[in-house]
């Protein structure tokens, strides 16, 4: 209490009495809103540590291993996040419909089932799928490049482990628990990349692309791990304690329409990338991922709300309290743009020397930062839209606007690339970006009458 006291004074130090009584209340509100304001603070500043991270062990990297190398590491680490990504089957976003779900019924067996079988689930389907993805980059091992080779196979073992956190992640988020769902991936994975990869480089350990993918490997079974203990004994205190009931039939007829969702958004944000690969070297892959990832720093904004809403939107919905959920969803499409907004602007600004971090020949990526903030601005204007469309069961129409974007980003990338080369997939990118905003927008205006975009008042 007494550490409370001293921090409170503190802040009242810093700021007016009419604010500090607000943020004093506003902090023990106990309001949907307000704690779904908290919880996105709380996600918002864990993705700003974790963005500074992420960039800070990419610059690392990159000067470590050498454009080439990390080239190749960034290349292989794309599929193991697009697959790492989907193999749940969609049980991570389903989670936010079934918890909410089961708590307010008070269907406690069923709860149990699916916070202790979802995990093990994904799990095994992720096991049989790494098994097959070896026997595939056996098969290929003609076709595919030799210095891949070796990588994509330590890329199948971070697969299992890798699923379970996304999941986790899933579960943590909908009991509020933004810094369980956060911290493991997003900021004790990057430091442990980036202490082991440092201790390497200074031990004399040739620091490639297998070295890293090696040390990515180490640092995701281990923060999974660790995140699956503490998430056991949390949900040990919130659950009372009782027989399973396993509807798996059920958990997998609401999560595969997800899924389809899911793997058509990890596609659509990873395939410049995988198709850059075809058609152009590994360094000009580094240069491109490079300039994304430094704009990527923008994205916390909209992972920070969605991960504070996803779960309000169904509870709301599942409730059928729609004016709160009308209040709710423009918020939400508010607190996206406006941050994300002044965020493009400062990180483009800065664009030109951060990019210099990485390298002299980095800096070449520059240009590309601003076609590709138009597409991440496209996307921010309607806030977690596709969320918003998956919580109140709009699943089918939520994968028809990701595959659209997805054929038009893969069709353009294969266009524009052989000529235009990384600013051909940014121009491809973002277009597809734009056309995934826009059709979200119709559905949910024309379909359940929502206005989803920044501008302009919902319908009453």
């Amino acid at each position: 209490m007494a550490l409370i006291s001293r921090d409170q004074d503190r802040v009242s130090g810093l700021l007016p009495d009419t604010l500090y009584t607000k943020f004093r209340a506003w902090l023990v509100d106990h309001s949907d809103r307000s704690l779904a304001q908290r919880v996105a603070s709380t996600a918002f500043l864990i993705r700003v540590a974790a963005a500074a991270l992420a960039f800070i062990s990419q610059v690392m990297l990159a000067r470590w291993m050498g454009g080439h190398e990390f080239g190749i590491y960034v290349y292989v680490l794309t599929w193991v996040m697009v697959f790492g990504g989907l193999v749940d089957i969609g049980l991570a976003s389903s989670a936010q419909r079934f918890i909410p779900q089961y708590s307010e019924k008070g269907a406690w067996s069923h709860l149990r089932g699916f916070l202790s079988g979802s995990r093990w689930l994904t799990f095994w389907i992720a096991m049989a799928i790494s098994a097959i993805g070896a026997l595939v980059i056996h098969s290929l091992d003609h076709w595919l490049d030799e210095y891949t080779i070796v990588p994509l196979y330590i890329g199948c073992l971070i697969l299992p482990v890798y699923g379970v956190m996304h999941v986790q992640d899933g579960i943590a988020r909908s009991y509020n628990w933004p810094n369980l769902a956060l911290l493991p991936p997003f900021v004790i994975r990057q430091l442990l990349v980036i202490g082991l990869m440092g201790a390497a480089y200074v031990g004399g350990v040739a620091t490639d692309a297998t070295t890293g993918i090696v040390i990515a490997a180490i640092s995701i079974w281990a923060c999974a791990i660790g995140q699956y203990v503490v998430l056991t004994r949390k949900l040990a205190t919130e659950v009372p304690t009782g027989p399973k009931s396993y509807d798996i039939p059920r958990w997998i007829s609401v999560s595969v329409p997800m899924f389809l969702v899911d793997s058509l958004y990890m596609l659509l944000m990873y395939v410049d990338v995988l198709i850059l690969k075809q058609f152009r070297s590994p360094e000009e892959i580094a240069i491109y991922y490079a300039a994304a990832k430094t704009l990527a720093l923008v994205s916390f904004v909209y992972f920070a709300v969605s991960a504070a809403s996803a779960h309000k939107f169904s509870e709301y919905y599942e409730a059928g309290d729609y004016n709160k959920l009308r209040t709710f969803a423009k918020d939400a499409v508010r607190w996206t743009f406006w941050p994300s907004l002044a965020a493009v602007i400062v990180v483009l600004a800065l664009g030109w020397p951060l990019l210099r971090l990485f390298g002299e020949r980095f800096v070449t990526g520059y240009s590309i930062m601003f076609v590709l903030a138009i597409g991440i601005l496209a996307r921010a204007a309607i806030g977690p839209g596709e969320r918003f469309l998956s919580m109140l069961g709009q699943q089918k129409l939520c994968a028809l606007t990701a595959f659209v974007a997805l054929v038009t980003n893969l069709g353009l990338c294969f266009v524009l690339i052989p000529p235009y080369g990384v600013l051909g997939a940014a121009i491809s990118t973002s277009i597809a970006f734009i056309v995934e905003s826009v059709m979200i927008f119709i559905i949910a205006k024309r379909r359940l009458g929502f206005h989803l975009f920044v501008w302009g008042a919902p319908r009453t």
